[in-house]
């Protein structure tokens, strides 16, 4: 009985040391992972749609960690934390920013981290939570929908039961309109084609206008040397007669000084004494246009007897 209990008992202690030296091997497992690893947090405030735990977390395009947890903020539903584990060497700065992105066209959504300046702290010892938090940033993916929302949005606007009302309208108007037309087809083909007799006639106007301006620059062209010829000798003959002038005035300076000064000096008295005669001739011609028989006999004409 006695060998059978030390067996148990040792049996026993062996299990506990097994136990013991895995629990060991599992806690330097995990601290040596922990040592490998940083885990941070994300705060979405947008829809993470089709992003799962174990999506891939890009630096740039690198791969360096993971995805672990995904949840909604208990506080404000709108938004969604993500816990990240990634590489403990990856540079992480407190101006790194995490925006949903795809890594192909048909590939699920990642988390793209981007940004981190040389200058700029690591994120680790900058931040006094347990858990770093990085900034995110808005993701493409989300300018996308906003933009689908507001081209839906005017569409709706746009196709309103109005605007649907007056488009369909427009369409009977016109429909009214080409029927119309359609009515007056020979109305229209007559108008056409005068139209185009109208353009033919005044093709003919401008083709017989463009042969009289080139007639008229032709005749222009060969009457225009003759009559430069002759502008050029009715110059010199000008410039021959000024000239002829010049010398006539230079000869006789002497002699129409000697007429301005002295000939003009008695010219006013000459003119007094012409001024004076014409008066009296003046006079003269009344005279014999009163009493001509008296002024030229010396005597005065009879008066008429008039009785009393």
């Amino acid at each position: 009985m006695e060998t059978r209990a030390n067996y148990v008992l040792i049996g026993a202690f062996t299990l506990l040391i097994s136990l013991g030296l895995l629990g060991f091997g599992l806690w330097a497992a995990k601290f040596s992972s922990e040592r490998h690893f940083q885990q941070y947090r994300v705060v979405f405030t947008e829809a993470v749609t089709g992003l799962s735990v174990g999506s891939p977390v890009q630096y740039n395009g690198i791969a360096v960690g993971s995805i672990t947890d995904l949840d909604l903020d208990p506080t404000d539903p709108r938004k969604v934390i993500a816990q990240l584990r990634l590489n403990a060497t990856t540079p992480v700065k407190t101006d790194t920013q995490a925006k949903l992105a795809i890594s192909s066209l048909t590939g699920p959504p990642i988390i793209q981290l981007t940004g981190g300046s040389p200058q700029a702290a690591r994120l680790v010892d900058s931040s006094n939570e347990a858990v770093p938090h990085i900034a995110t940033a808005p993701s493409a993916l989300q300018n996308i929908s906003d933009t689908a929302n507001r081209i839906v949005e005017r569409m709706d606007e746009i196709l309103s039961d109005a605007n649907v009302a007056s488009i369909t309208a427009t369409l009977q108007h016109l429909e009214t309109i080409s029927g119309g037309m359609a009515s007056r087809d020979e109305g229209t083909q007559a108008l056409l084609l005068s139209a185009r007799d109208a353009a033919r006639k005044l093709e003919t106007t401008l083709d017989t206008t463009n042969g009289a301006i080139g007639r008229l620059d032709r005749n222009l062209v060969q009457q225009l040397p003759p009559i430069l010829d002759k502008l050029d000798t009715t110059l010199t003959k000008l410039d021959a007669a000024a000239g002829n002038a010049e010398g006539i005035l230079g000869e006789n300076r002497a002699a129409i000084n000697s007429f301005a000064n002295e000939g003009l000096g008695q010219l006013g008295p000459t003119l007094t004494e012409l001024r004076g005669l014409i008066g009296d001739l003046r006079q003269v011609s009344e005279r014999l246009e009163n009493n001509p028989t008296g002024y030229l006999l010396g005597r005065e004409s009879p008066k008429e007897f008039e009785p009393q």
